[in-house]
C-alpha cells in the first residue's frame, strides 16, 4: 500500500516565479524520498519555464488527469488549465490571474475529498486575482471560506521564530477597530493550540505585541494595550495559557527577545511580517493554522521582476513542503496515539 505523502502543489500566477521555485524544488532528491508531488497547472507552461532553469534537464513529470491515477515515485501533474495560455513572464494579465484560480479551485476540491494529504500553494497577485472576481484578500481567507473556518491563524514560521497576526488583510486605518479583547484572545488560544498538536511544543510561551508605539506608554500613545490587549492576555493567563506582554514591537525585535519565546502574536500585518521577512525571509513559510487541513506556501509574492530569469530561490518553497509534510505526520502520529488510548480505555 502507498504510504508516502501527497503533496498538492498549485502553480500561482503564471507569469511570476511560481513555475521556477517549483520545478528547482521537485529537483532536488529528498523530494521523491519524502512524497508524492502533485502539481496543478499546466504541461505546456512547466515546460516553458523548465528550459528556462539551469540544472533541471533530468527533471520529468507524469502526467495524469486525477489525483486517484498517480506515479508514486515520480512528480505527478494535473493540467487544469487550458493548454492555450502562454506564459509572459513578468507580466500581469488576465491568464495569469485564471490560470491561479482553476489551479487552485481544483487543488482545494481534491483536498476536501482526501485525494491529496497536504496543500502547498504558489504565489498569486492580489490585485490580478481582484480585477479577475476573487472575492478573498488572499489564500488565507479563501480557505477558511472553503473549509468554513471563521478566523484561522496566518502564522510565519522559520526555523528562528515563528509570527502569527491578530489582523490579517486589513487596512491598516481599520486596525484599531477591528482589536477586540475576544479577538486578541481566540488569537492566543489558537496560535497555543496549533504550537502543541502542529509543532509538539508541551507548554508554548508566546509574546504578544502592543498595538501603539512603545506599547501605549502606559496609555500616553494610545489605550488599546490597557483596554483590550492586556486584558486578552490576563484572561489567557488564567486558562493556563503562557502568553507575556504586551511588548513594544520596535524593541522588540531589534533586542532579538523573539528567541526567547515559541511564537509571537502581532496585532497586524506589517507590524509582524516586516520583521520576519527580513530576518527569516528565503526560509520563510505561511501556515495557515486553525483549518481541518494542512496548507502552507512559500513566504513571497509572484516577485514578477525576477520571473524568467532564473534567479529566484526555491528555498522558501522548499521549506513548505517539508514544513506540510512535517505537520501531517505530527497530526496522524497525534491521531494514532488518542485512538491507541481510547482502545486501551
Amino acid at each position: 500500500m502507498h504510504k508516502k505523502i501527497i503533496v498538492g502543489i498549485t502553480q500561482g500566477d503564471t507569469n511570476g516565479i511560481g513555475y521556477e521555485v517549483l520545478i528547482k524544488s521537485l529537483s532536488d532528491s529528498r523530494i521523491n524520498e519524502l512524497c508524492t508531488p502533485v502539481v496543478y497547472g499546466s504541461s505546456r507552461l512547466l515546460g516553458f519555464y523548465k528550459k528556462l532553469c539551469t540544472g533541471t534537464e533530468n527533471f520529468n513529470v507524469h502526467i495524469t488527469q486525477t489525483a486517484t491515477e498517480l506515479h508514486y515515485k515520480m512528480v505527478n501533474l494535473i493540467p487544469c488549465v487550458p493548454e492555450q495560455f502562454a506564459a509572459e513572464p513578468g507580466k500581469m494579465t488576465e491568464e495569469g490571474a485564471q490560470a491561479a484560480l482553476q489551479a487552485l479551485e481544483r487543488a482545494v476540491e481534491d483536498l476536501r475529498s482526501g485525494k491529496i494529504h497536504v496543500l502547498v500553494t504558489g504565489p498569486f497577485n492580489k490585485q490580478n486575482m481582484k480585477r479577475e472576481g476573487f472575492a478573498f484578500p488572499g489564500h488565507t481567507e479563501y480557505l477558511a471560506n472553503a473549509f468554513s473556518v471563521k478566523d484561522p491563524l496566518m502564522l510565519l514560521c522559520s526555523q528562528g521564530m515563528r509570527v502569527g497576526v491578530v489582523t490579517g488583510h486589513v487596512p491598516l486605518a481599520l486596525v484599531p477597530s477591528e482589536l477586540t479583547k475576544e479577538k486578541i484572545l481566540q488569537k492566543i488560544k489558537l496560535m497555543d493550540q496549533t504550537l502543541k498538536k502542529d509543532f509538539t511544543i508541551r507548554q508554548p510561551r508566546m509574546a504578544v505585541l502592543g498595538l501603539n508605539p512603545h506599547a501605549g506608554d502606559g496609555g500616553l500613545i494610545g489605550t488599546e494595550e490597557q483596554e483590550v490587549i492586556t486584558p486578552a492576555i490576563e484572561e489567557a493567563n488564567r486558562s493556563g495559557i503562557l502568553a507575556f506582554g504586551p511588548y513594544p514591537a520596535d524593541g522588540f525585535f531589534a533586542a532579538a527577545e523573539y528567541r526567547k519565546f515559541d511564537a509571537v502574536l502581532a496585532m497586524y500585518h506589517d507590524q509582524g511580517l516586516i520583521p520576519f521577512k527580513a530576518l527569516s525571509f528565503h526560509q520563510g513559510v505561511n501556515f495557515t493554522a486553525g483549518l481541518p487541513v494542512i496548507r502552507t506556501s512559500p513566504d513571497h509574492g509572484t516577485a514578477y521582476r525576477l520571473a524568467g530569469e532564473d534567479k529566484a530561490s526555491p528555498e522558501s518553497m522548499l521549506a513548505a513542503i517539508f514544513m506540510a509534510c512535517d505537520i501531517y505526520r505530527t497530526r496522524r502520529r497525534n491521531q494514532e496515539i488518542a485512538s491507541e488510548r481510547l482502545h486501551e480505555g
